[in-house]
């Protein structure tokens, strides 16, 4: 078995910390927060009717929206507490509870490959470092040849920006282009954010 992500850990010692979190996002939307950002960059990259991954999904807040503008969207995440409410506020899409580290969705039944993989919401910062490269290697298996994914994440979460570019490049990834925010703002020596476009090299 893959080593527990840094976000297993956290739900095992704290059983109210994926409520908490769901009740975090109602409260930023209720105060009228842009929660979709990342998504919005997603299907500027996409023809309508594309097939999306939305690995690391949480309660579907990127994924929902793409699946609500035209999209087919399977999201998988480690978290059922989060997975349901996914299933819950965005029925317009397929989730799933899973493991990235462990990601085979044709065993599950879905054997087509997808046209964009999106990562946000840091979770690459969440994995256990030993899973690291096995995600982005699975994630990379999901992808079409012509595909692309989107990842982002802060800096000083324990995961290095040239780390991730260097786990990116020894897994059969090349970066398109890189961005400090969803945005589309620049990425330089000093941002604090990366969103990395990749595609299979």
């Amino acid at each position: 078995m893959p080593e527990p992500s840094m976000w297993t850990r956290l739900t095992q010692e704290n059983p109210e910390h994926s409520v908490a979190y769901i009740q975090r996002f109602r409260d930023l939307a209720d105060a009228g927060h842009d929660l979709v950002g990342e998504a919005r960059l997603v299907d500027a990259m996409l023809p309508r009717g594309a097939r999306v991954l939305d690995a690391g999904s949480g309660t579907g807040r990127v994924g929902g929206y793409l699946a609500a503008v035209g999209h087919a969207v399977v999201g998988v995440d480690g978290d059922p507490v989060l997975v349901a409410e996914a299933r819950q506020q965005h029925p317009g899409a397929r989730w799933l509870v899973g493991d990235l580290a462990q990601l085979d969705l044709a065993a599950a039944g879905i054997p087509e490959p997808f046209d964009v993989i999106v990562c946000a919401g840091n979770v690459m910062t969440f994995l256990a470092e030993s899973t690291r490269q096995e995600v982005l290697r699975r994630m990379r298996a999901h992808l079409r040849a012509d595909g692309r994914a989107a990842i982002g994440f802060g800096a000083g979460r324990g995961y290095d920006f040239d780390d991730f570019l260097a786990d990116a490049g020894a897994t059969g990834w090349e970066a398109d282009l890189l961005l400090s925010t969803w945005d589309l703002r620049p990425f330089t020596a000093g941002s604090d954010f990366l969103v990395a476009l990749l595609r299979p090299a």
